[in-house]
């Protein structure tokens, strides 16, 4: 099981950014997958996570400070999950991460059990 995030990079506020996790040596479509960061000094963070449509109904969660500027989706196809991040803010600065869900539902009490090595984004004039 791999998770590779991509797409981080040094942006302006008000920027928009679309992060890539990349999944391979699972069935994508049988896994909840979440979006966490991490910015220095602090404690990571869950900002999103979408449920399979498998075994599940695709829900979509968000942390309260993404929700109307954040949108996760995944390709079944392409074995990616996305988070979509516009009217980015330097409270947005950190290392993001996607794991994979033990489950299928975001809802579940299962751990994520499969992190990625992190993209950085920073968000900075």
């Amino acid at each position: 099981v791999q998770l590779v995030e991509s797409g981080g990079g040094l942006v302006q506020p008000g920027d928009s950014l679309r992060l890539s996790c990349a999944t391979s040596g699972f069935t994508l479509d049988l896994y909840a997958i979440g979006w966490f960061r991490q910015a220095p000094g602090q404690e990571r963070e869950g900002v999103s996570c979408i449920s399979s449509s498998i075994g599940s109904d695709g829900s979509t969660q968000y942390v309260d400070s993404a929700k109307g500027r954040f949108t996760i989706s995944r390709d079944n196809i392409k074995n990616t999950v996305y988070l979509q991040m516009n009217s980015l803010k330097p409270e947005d600065t950190a290392v993001y991460f996607c794991a994979r869900k033990g489950s299928g539902w975001c809802s579940s009490n299962s751990e994520y059990e499969y992190w990625g090595q992190g993209t950085q984004v920073t968000v900075s004039s």
